[in-house]
């Protein structure tokens, strides 16, 4: 379960200390849960996304939030506490072990009543469901990063933001990809396409940001994004 790249840091060390230990942490129950995850290399987002994350909820003042890649239900559970009253959030995820860690702690957080958690593979999933969502955060199988975004771009308001998470593997996605191991370059090729649709598309403002292992902030101009 362990993501190495997250211990490949991009950032100088004194840097990554400011954004990733300065910050406070997550607090109270879920506060525990980011801690025990970060012990036993639960592939969780690090503390700085997690307080970019918390923030930009919290400006953009979202309600109706779409994830794909549920893990261990750590993200779902920061985003409703930074939405706060009335906020909700349908989340994806196809792995069993992860399905029922999350239910727990949905559970113990008592927030499952805020939460739709949908079984199934994402490419299945995302097809059938309407939106449209303030905000979606994209954490999950990055090769297939590219084939999901047609489908969240529909799924999205306009000047609705998807975040895309894990975007940089460790600095590597700008090597030769002759640098890159074999078992490393389907993830390493679908990466730079999907940095070439959307970097290039006329219909969407784009940023990166140098959090974690890389974010993609992805705002949808128009209500029909051609792909």
């Amino acid at each position: 379960m362990r993501n190495e790249m997250m211990h490949r840091p991009v950032l100088k060390d004194e840097v990554l200390d400011l954004v990733r230990n300065r910050q406070n942490k997550v607090s109270g129950t879920l506060g525990e849960i980011q801690a025990q995850a970060t012990i036993d290399n639960v592939p969780i987002i690090p503390n700085e996304t997690a307080s970019f994350l918390k923030f930009f909820l919290k400006q953009i003042k979202a309600k109706n939030v779409l994830e794909v890649g549920t893990a261990i239900g750590f993200s779902a559970s920061l985003m409703l506490d930074a939405m706060g009253e009335g906020s909700h959030v349908t989340t994806i995820d196809r792995f069993d072990v992860m399905i029922k860690k999350a239910k727990a702690n949905f559970e113990k957080l008592g927030v499952k009543e805020q939460v739709t958690l949908l079984e199934g593979d994402a490419k299945e999933v995302l097809p059938t469901l309407e939106g449209p969502y303030d905000f979606i955060f994209m954490d999950s199988a990055k090769s297939k990063y590219i084939e999901f975004l047609p489908e969240c771009l529909r799924l999205l308001k306009v000047d609705g933001v998807l975040m895309i998470d894990d975007v940089f593997q460790a600095g590597t996605i700008m090597h030769d990809i002759k640098e890159i191991p074999r078992s490393q370059r389907t993830i390493y090729r679908k990466l730079n396409e999907l940095y070439d649709v959307v970097l290039n598309h006329e219909d969407l403002t784009v940023t990166i940001l140098p959090l974690g292992d890389g974010v993609l902030m992805i705002s949808k101009d128009v209500e029909t994004i051609i792909i």
